[in-house]
């Protein structure tokens, strides 16, 4: 049976009044976490200091971490010795600020302004986050004109390197948006639609393309320590390695991949414990090992100067070494 052109016309009425509602959904969903962030972004502008007085060297963004002047910034924003700077917020104050301690491994900062009755951003947890999901990038890099860019996320677990002076770690579980990053948004937030910053701005990787360090567990404990030390102890062994497929015989408890030692650097943990190029890691301290990131989230405080029993395989014959991380020097 034909529909009649009254009905034809009434289905198009409606599928666009449904897309109306739809779009103005979105709008207030952008527009309710834009207005409750705004006040929790400060605008940097980043100064050294130089025999001629201070001078420009930089600009970024920032997330208000507590009422008492923390701020939440990208480590690359304020990278450098004697760095200082202004924090500017969309209420007008214009607040110094001090580098606390910076973290280039994870390219995360904590600054402190001159200020009080600053308005904290709720902090989320990016694992919860899903492909597909609405966010918002804010940034304020143009000082009392901030800026708020929408999209979604675009993929998880992506990974993004990290260098500081000889030491190379990779930030796991980064974010990929198509919320468009503007110049000066690096220290920005990425926030979801409820308005819990979920990652912190990092980088721009390609047109349409926008990368973002994760708020979890591990990046928790980063901005604690940081806040409480002005920098962040991590264990080292002194390895470079790569994943790799178990061989059959040496699977066990369904684990199919592990990390193979590529390279063992002379005079380190791991060349006092005995690893050797091609050894295959499977166990670290008892836990399992598949990946680099495996061991690089291991590397904790806990493990420098302690006994570590490392299970490899090597020659097709499972070994238990024991290793004893020293601290990471960045």
């Amino acid at each position: 049976m034909l529909a009649s052109p009254e009905d034809v016309q009434r289905d198009a009425e409606a599928a666009i009044a449904d897309e109306h509602e739809a779009l103005d959904a979105y709008s207030r969903a952008v527009t309710a976490v834009a207005e409750r962030l705004a006040p929790s972004v400060a605008n940097l502008r980043v100064t050294r200091r130089t025999r001629a007085g201070r001078v420009p060297v930089g600009a970024g963004s920032a997330v208000v971490l507590t009422p008492d002047g923390f701020l939440l910034t990208s480590a690359h924003v304020v990278a450098g010795p004697g760095r200082q700077g202004q924090a500017t917020f969309v209420d007008g104050r214009e607040l110094r600020f001090d580098v606390v301690g910076a973290d280039p491994l994870s390219d995360l900062a904590v600054l402190r302004a001159d200020g009080d009755a600053l308005v904290p951003a709720e902090l989320g947890d990016a694992e919860r986050l899903r492909v597909g999901q609405l966010v918002v990038a804010i940034g304020n890099p143009h000082g009392f004109a901030g800026s708020v860019t929408a999209g979604v996320v675009s993929a998880l677990g992506r990974s993004l390197p990290a260098r500081s002076r000889g030491a190379q770690r990779i930030i796991d579980n980064v974010i990929q948006t198509d919320a468009a990053l503007n110049p000066g948004n690096s220290g920005g937030a990425l926030v979801d639609s409820r308005g819990r910053v979920v990652g912190v701005n990092t980088a721009v990787a390609g047109i349409g393309l926008g990368l973002a360090v994760p708020i979890n567990a591990v990046t928790r404990g980063v901005v604690g320590a940081l806040m409480r030390h002005g920098r962040v102890r991590r264990a080292y062994l002194g390895i470079a390695g790569g994943p790799r497929p178990l061989p059959p015989r040496a699977r066990v408890a369904g684990r199919e991949t592990c990390v193979e030692v590529v390279e063992v650097a002379p005079g380190t943990p791991a060349a006092r414990a005995g690893l050797r190029a091609e050894d295959l890691i499977i166990e670290l301290g008892g836990r399992p090992v598949a990946t680099v990131e495996d061991i690089q989230r291991l590397m904790t405080p806990e493990l420098i100067g302690a006994p570590v029993p490392v299970g490899v395989v090597r020659a097709g014959s499972r070994l238990t070494l024991e290793i004893v991380p020293v601290e990471l020097s960045a």
